[in-house]
């Protein structure tokens, strides 16, 4: 019976067409500790995507940052580390939560994404990781 490879880490979404996504697309060929990986970003009026590479120490630090999040706090995630990052404020500017992609170090470009949440995202999101880092985590060894 074939395992289903679990490819999503964050899976943003809203009924009104707004998403962020991060998919996992499998190991990085050139480095044996990484992953390669994409942010990508849907909405009605805009959409796009980016490259992202991400280690075990990135996939610890989104479940630090779910922590965070569950304690109520605003987070950002790979905001210290090249390439693209993900911020998510819980109250952003239009009565719902935003999720901010900022790509300086490539396109330089920032997308402000606002997306209602289920109650439940955040469970969800715990869940996902798990699944990621029990599939991917022990073939990361460096």
């Amino acid at each position: 019976m074939g395992d289903i490879v679990p490819r999503v880490l964050i899976s943003l979404a809203d009924d009104e067409g707004n998403s962020v996504t991060v998919n996992v697309l499998g190991r990085n060929p050139r480095w044996v500790a990484g992953l390669d990986a994409e942010i990508v970003v849907g909405t009605p009026f805009v959409s796009g995507r980016c490259y992202l590479a991400l280690s075990v120490a990135k996939l610890e630090s989104w479940s630090d940052a779910l922590d965070r999040l569950d304690a109520g706090e605003d987070v950002g995630w790979m905001e210290m580390s090249r390439g693209a990052s993900v911020f998510i404020q819980l109250a952003g500017e239009r009565d719902c939560p935003e999720v901010v992609v900022e790509d300086e170090s490539g396109s330089m470009v920032t997308v402000r994404v606002p997306i209602a949440l289920p109650d439940d995202w955040i469970a969800d999101h715990r869940r996902r990781l798990h699944e990621l880092m029990e599939h991917w985590a022990p073939m990361l060894s460096a």
